[in-house]
């Protein structure tokens, strides 16, 4: 069992940074792979980083690569989501998510999520 719990969203303007956290918790040693979803009101819960938990690999979307920087904190369990340069197009539910083999991508092989995190970026 792992649990995921974020925080750090909340309001910013245009330009601005943000950076958000995620605690797992439980059989922390099973996770392989965590990353970063987001979905905004009518649209599609969509990818947008990962990391490998070991080997710190790296893997972002397209809409987010040299903006946003996705890390981790081993030892605390922990992983981050550094936004910059933010766009009123970031706005969205970001979700915290995990899973035991592959990395974090794709919708329907995640196995843990978190309750996920409103950002909101105004213009």
């Amino acid at each position: 069992q792992v649990q995921l719990v974020e925080s750090g969203g909340g309001l910013v303007q245009a330009g601005g940074s943000l950076r958000l956290s995620c605690a797992a918790s439980g059989r922390t040693s099973s996770i392989y792979s965590m990353g970063w979803f987001r979905q905004a009101p009518g649209k599609e819960r969509e990818f947008v980083a990962s990391i490998t938990w070991s080997g710190g690999r790296t893997y972002y979307a397209d809409s987010v690569k040299g903006r946003f920087t996705i890390l981790r904190d081993n030892a605390k369990n922990t992983l981050y989501l550094q936004m910059n340069s933010l766009k009123p197009e970031d706005t969205a539910v970001y979700y915290c998510a995990a899973q035991k083999a592959g990395v974090v991508r794709y919708l329907y092989q995640i196995e843990h999520w978190g309750q996920g995190t409103q950002v909101t970026v105004s213009s």
